[in-house]
């Protein structure tokens, strides 16, 4: 991949976050049969979708790629639609209509909730407990890839790598607590059923409308002054985990395969700031120290299983200073990465 100097506007941007890697296209030919893509509406998911067309496309495969969601917003199904993805609309937690979704021999599931857990709990642990019963009752004979959170682990040590798929987890909050629900529902299916499934703990996934480095832009671009306690994190191109998503319908099992997805560099929020506020031509003003603990993620397994990134977090801070600076459009989403009680 080989990206501009800078990000034309969104239609290059979604463009760019739903090229396919080399190892995507690669796992193309080995799929058995179409591509389910549940909470496809989200953040990630409609590059994900597009990425997946584009990859079938560029494989020579023939197969569908049918995108699931409530689909709130009429626009993003037609702009799905006019890129080659089906698209089904569904209320997920409602038991009669995931009985008629179509089949599919190979599932993403991307559902859950995050922002707005708290004060609504019990819609939390639903979608993120409640929702993977059904759809493995729904999906039974399927492969499945399931995307999850690095919040799982909790805090670790800054320096040490971050964490490793083998450690245990910790979570923090019920948000992490309901996403280590979703792991533990779908390993039960998976032994009971004998269903193949691939777990991708997320950390973090950015692109220039969200992610940590678009809300550390935001802030220093509105001379806000930026907390340094939760003082390190990870970040990875979006479209590099999306294409990693993919590529990981190959390595599905049982018990599931759990894999990280993050980028490799421990990054200092007080360094980034320094970075942004230099090319963006405004002072940075901190407060608080960094903490000895961040929630930080070792990326090494994943890299080198499902295909090594494109574009590094350099390149990636690079094009979101120019974003912010032209004013580029926002998701208007915070990640509240800097929340250390676990509260979203």
């Amino acid at each position: 991949m080989t990206l501009p100097a800078a990000i034309r506007d969104v239609d290059q941007l979604e463009d760019l976050l739903s090229e396919p890697s080399a190892a995507a296209i690669d796992a193309m030919p080995r799929l058995s049969g179409d591509v389910a893509i549940l909470g496809v509406g989200g953040k990630m998911g409609p590059t994900l979708a597009r990425m997946a067309r584009r990859a079938m496309d560029a494989a020579g495969v023939s197969r569908r790629v049918i995108g699931v969601s409530r689909f709130p917003s009429p626009g993003l199904r037609r702009t799905l639609e006019a890129h080659g993805v089906d698209t089904v609309s569904c209320d997920l937690l409602d038991d009669e209509a995931i009985a008629h979704l179509p089949d599919a021999a190979h599932v993403i599931f991307m559902a859950g909730r995050k922002f707005g857990s708290t004060g609504d709990e019990p819609l939390t642990w639903a979608m993120n407990t409640h929702l993977p019963a059904l759809v493995c009752r729904r999906y039974r004979g399927t492969r499945l890839v399931v995307f999850s959170t690095g919040n799982v682990y909790g805090l670790t040590a800054h320096g040490r790598g971050g964490s490793r798929e083998e450690d245990a987890v910790a979570p923090v909050g019920e948000y992490a607590m309901s996403c280590l629900g979703r792991e533990r529902m779908f390993e039960y299916f998976s032994h009971a059923h004998g269903i193949p499934a691939a777990i991708l703990r997320l950390n973090y996934a950015a692109e220039l409308r969200y992610g940590v480095l678009a809300d550390l832009a935001s802030r220093v671009v509105r001379r806000e002054t930026v907390d340094l306690t939760m003082g390190y994190f990870n970040v990875i191109w979006q479209g590099d985990a999306n294409a990693m998503a993919l590529a990981a319908l190959d390595h599905a099992s049982t018990p599931p395969n759990v894999i990280n997805v993050a980028g490799p560099e421990e990054l200092s929020v007080r360094r980034v700031c320094v970075d942004l506020g230099r090319r963006l031509n405004v002072d940075v003003s901190f407060t608080g120290r960094e903490a000895d603990d961040a929630l930080l993620s070792n990326g090494a397994r994943g890299l080198e299983l499902l295909g090594g990134r494109r574009v590094d977090a350099t390149r990636l801070l690079e094009l979101t200073a120019d974003w912010i600076r032209r004013g580029g459009e926002s998701l208007a989403k915070p990640t509240h990465f800097e929340s250390r009680a676990g509260h979203f």
